[in-house]
């Protein structure tokens, strides 16, 4: 499987997720600038965290116009797995892969932590190899990384399954304390309905070994050629 990591002006972990894919999990990645038309026919795409275009406007809406974005759209319309890191998954609310929007952490501060996750949607591209109910510890840094969406929306996303990732205790209880930004519902991440589109606000790319301080976010990556392979 050939990934391909998309680097943006400001983009501050796109070599992390170059040095997951290659380094840690041995697999082939093209390394796609923010100019690029051309996917160069890579088999999964990564959005990696980072500032794009310095967040002056909105986290993601300068990035959402960037020429690649117009080939990362096609291509997960047409089905190609596309995972969206911090940064990653608001450029995808951004850009309408993905409903909903990140907007100031409640506590208007920036957040660097660990945080444990339960899987809602283990039927993912990215959670294939994850089971309902599991959490997973991981970690976070980011000051606007609350999710909100309008009722109609919000209700829509939980009838259909589409929250893969909410913060919860270790033993997966959504409980107020644990929620770190405020976001509705604790979702840490969603999906679009196809599943083959998911952005989630902690950085599984930072926590692949055991160097890294975990080996949860491993899962994520390895559920996509797991499933590939059938």
């Amino acid at each position: 499987m050939k990934w391909g990591v998309v680097t943006f002006p400001g983009s501050n972990d796109d070599r992390d997720a170059v040095y997951c894919l290659e380094t840690v999990l041995d697999q082939p990645v093209v390394r796609l600038w923010h100019k690029d038309a051309e996917l160069h026919g890579v088999d999964a795409i990564v959005l990696p965290g980072g500032f794009s275009y310095g967040d002056y406007l909105r986290c993601g809406a300068l990035a959402r116009f960037s020429p690649v974005m117009q080939s990362v759209i096609a291509f997960a319309e047409a089905g190609g797995p596309v995972l969206g890191m911090c940064n990653g998954f608001q450029i995808l609310c951004e850009s309408g892969l993905l409903p909903g929007a990140l907007v100031r952490n409640q506590s208007l501060l920036f957040i660097n932590d660990w945080v444990w996750v339960r899987v809602d949607n283990a039927r993912t591209a990215f959670t294939s190899t994850c089971r309902a109910g599991q959490t997973l510890r991981l970690p976070i840094k980011h000051g606007e990384g609350c999710y909100v969406a309008d009722a109609p929306t919000l209700q829509a996303l939980e009838d259909n399954g589409q929250v893969v990732f909410r913060y919860a205790t270790r033993e997966g209880a959504l409980e107020a304390d644990v929620n770190p930004n405020g976001s509705l519902n604790n979702i840490a991440g969603v999906t679009n309905p196809r599943g083959n589109v998911v952005g989630l606000m902690p950085h599984p790319e930072h926590a692949v070994e055991a160097l890294l301080g975990g080996e949860d976010g491993r899962r994520l990556f390895v559920g996509v050629w797991e499933e590939g392979r059938g």
